[in-house]
């Protein structure tokens, strides 16, 4: 509006008042655009905790992970499950906690990985397990909710 009050202001001081008022909402302006380059600037200057990947499960990478004595999270999973859908969120918010950073998160097909579900005596999908070397130290079956499905995995570290 104020633009408009310029353009057809015929009075000197009116328009005078006019200019000033442009030029100060221009440098509101441009401060706010600076500010906001910043932020974004030092959003990506910060340094950035690189996540675990999840890996498709496969013994051999298992075995090594498992005589190298590392943390390791199987997440036994079908594409069709609607439980397995709904922890995903929570195992990969898992990937990015700092107490899992040095772990091995591998992803098991529930149709395709039958020795390991026998070996492990897997029930169903939606199963997640936790290991510290060879010795599996938490397990939960189906649990979809956020936080008991955190702490399940918490608790095997």
């Amino acid at each position: 509006m104020a633009v408009t009050f310029c353009a057809i202001s015929a009075n000197r001081q009116a328009s005078r008042l006019c200019q000033i008022t442009f030029e100060r909402t221009s440098q509101m302006i441009l401060k706010a655009i600076r500010s906001l380059l910043a932020f974004i600037a030092a959003i990506f200057a910060a340094p950035v905790m690189a996540a675990p990947v999840w890996q498709d499960y496969n013994p051999a990478a298992f075995s090594r992970a498992q005589e190298a004595g590392k943390i390791i999270v199987v997440d036994v999973h079908a594409v069709w499950c609607p439980t397995c859908k709904a922890q995903a969120p929570t195992l990969d918010a898992l990937r990015q906690d700092a107490q899992l950073k040095d772990a091995v998160f591998f992803k098991a097909d529930f149709d395709k990985e039958k020795a390991f579900l026998r070996e492990h005596r897997i029930p169903r999908q939606s199963t997640v397990l936790v290991f510290r070397g060879k010795e599996e130290t938490a397990r939960s079956i189906a649990e979809s909710r956020p936080r008991q499905l955190r702490e399940a995995v918490l608790a095997g570290l």
